[in-house]
């Protein structure tokens, strides 16, 4: 009786592991799909690009489709006239919004490379 108690412990414990496991891959997974989002980015100075998951450097001024515009040297021009300058980490997505992203995920996107 006691070899079955224990038996059925373990196994509860092992289901737990592994649903903790999904629910940690899960976030991972979305908080990378997030990152690479079709966006414009400054990055150290540099405007970048990333398009279905690659990044390459913006060689010309981009339209939003909501009308904003992203120059090569990092500013923006909203459709109501109003200008930005991006900082490091600054992105624009193609839809117009902005967004910033955190360093310590800059220095992560870096490593991957």
């Amino acid at each position: 009786m006691k070899n079955l108690i224990l038996l059925v412990t373990l196994f509860m414990f092992a289901l737990n592991l592994n649903a903790q496991n999904n629910t940690k891959m899960k976030m991972h997974h979305k908080m990378m799909k997030h990152s690479m989002k079709d966006c414009v980015m400054m990055e150290d100075g540099k405007m970048m690009v990333t398009k279905d998951g690659k990044d390459m450097m913006m060689d010309k001024d981009m339209t939003m489709t909501n009308g904003t515009m992203v120059m090569t040297d990092g500013t923006v021009k909203m459709k109501d006239g109003k200008t930005m300058m991006l900082k490091n980490g600054d992105h624009v997505y193609m839809n117009g919004k902005m967004g910033k992203m955190k360093m310590n995920k800059m220095k992560m996107k870096k490593m991957d490379m």
